[in-house]
């Protein structure tokens, strides 16, 4: 049982991050809390189970659990360090949502004392930081310039983010020299990679630049992927070949781009900053259009089989996952065409998602049964046990991932 007065850090979220984050602390001999809003989460971490998808984590998890080095509890404790890992959506009109920034970090305003660090992972716009900071001295105003106050954003990939955790580099800004030395030599406790220090507005555009310069490469590779199906060109086979040149490097386009990142980041520069930031803007409207190319695609395709068979065809939405080989969906692409296609088509869809096992809305259909019933496959996403399927030339392949290159 973790006691209220040792505990290393404190870790508010344990989402796709944040408990990663906290059981990888724990793992280095860091007595760490985890804290989440929602009692059902932390009951699962506290059985040393988890309730999401990532390769190695459950391992981890019941290791720490059951040492005694990690917890789980729906409020905050005294701590030597708190760190705020939720998410920061957008709103409607594209700008910034720091609420749950603000909220998470009001939970922990009381417990916080002389000499304690406070850092925020949580992609967030810039001065954000800063703004907190303000909310703190404004309600504990006797721990002005005696707390240290950081900006370190996570820079891991779903799937594989235990290992990045550990060895990929950190950037981190404090609102003065003092909170960024602190801050790095708490990360150095269970970071190989290399700490680089700067301000705090700095790694905040860091974070934001990082996810809008993935988001304008994608883009071309997507608006790519249209061009050269107008133009009846392979796409796969163009990519590759121009990748020969010793100096270009294209990637891989798909049904659009999802998650938490990548897909809402390059907002936050846009919303601050709408005159310069033309090209972040038009990119971001390219990857999301993609995903209504894909859908128009399907639907029309769907519309075509009815006339020439005289019968609604059967359609398999391969993937609802925003990448492959994981069970996240946020912002994910792949579950907003299996949305249109449900409800702009008069065709029997199935929905197929390997990585989860029962959802809300869909009901989901084993993806080896949803080929072999399908009259058309939309495949959405490049899961791995996708590509084990033998293809059927009697069925209509509508391959937006490359399932089929």
């Amino acid at each position: 049982m973790i006691q209220k007065q040792n505990i290393d850090a404190v870790f508010m979220g344990l989402g796709y991050i944040g408990l990663p984050t906290a059981a990888f602390a724990a793992s280095k001999g860091l007595t760490v809390l985890g804290v989440d809003v929602n009692p059902t989460v932390v009951e699962t971490i506290n059985r040393g189970e988890i309730h999401i998808v990532e390769p190695h984590l459950g391992e981890l998890v019941k290791k720490v659990i059951e040492s005694g080095q990690l917890k789980a509890a729906v409020k905050p404790q005294i701590a030597n360090a708190y760190f705020i890992v939720v998410p920061t959506p957008f709103k409607q009109n594209h700008r910034a949502d720091i609420s749950y920034v603000e909220s998470a970090t009001r939970m922990v305003i009381p417990y916080l004392k002389a000499g304690d660090l406070f850092v925020i992972e949580s992609t967030s716009p810039v001065m954000t930081t800063e703004k907190m900071a303000a909310l703190i001295w404004k309600e504990r105003p006797e721990l002005k310039d005696k707390i240290y106050i950081a900006y370190c954003p996570e820079r891991v990939l779903p799937g594989n983010v235990i290992y990045e955790l550990e060895h990929n580099d950190r950037v981190i800004g404090g609102i003065n020299p003092e909170s960024t030395q602190k801050a790095i030599e708490f990360y150095a406790r269970f970071v190989k990679g290399t700490l680089h220090p700067t301000n705090a507005r700095t790694a905040e555009m860091c974070k934001l630049t990082e996810n809008s310069s993935r988001d304008v490469q994608i883009a071309f590779a997507n608006e790519l992927s249209m061009i050269c199906d107008k133009a009846g060109i392979n796409v796969w086979e163009l990519i590759a070949l121009a990748n020969k040149h010793p100096r270009v490097n294209i990637l891989q386009p798909g049904s659009g781009v999802g998650g938490h990142c990548i897909a809402v980041d390059p907002w936050f520069i846009v919303s601050d900053y709408p005159e310069q930031a033309q090209i972040i803007k038009r990119s971001r409207e390219t990857n999301d259009y993609k995903a209504d190319w894909c859908a128009n695609r399907v639907i029309e395709t769907a519309r075509q089989f009815e006339t020439a068979n005289g019968r609604e065809p059967v359609v398999a939405c391969m993937g609802l996952a925003f990448k492959p080989d994981i069970d996240d969906l946020r912002e994910s692409p792949a579950k907003y065409i299996t949305s249109r296609i449900l409800s702009e088509s008069n065709a029997e869809v199935l929905v197929v998602e390997p990585n989860i096992s029962e959802h809300k809305t869909y009901n989901l259909t084993e993806y080896r049964e949803a080929y072999q019933k399908a009259d058309i496959v939309a495949w959405l996403v490049g899961h791995k046990p996708f590509y084990d399927i033998q293809k059927d030339n009697s069925k209509i392949e509508l391959d937006f991932c490359g399932i089929r290159k």
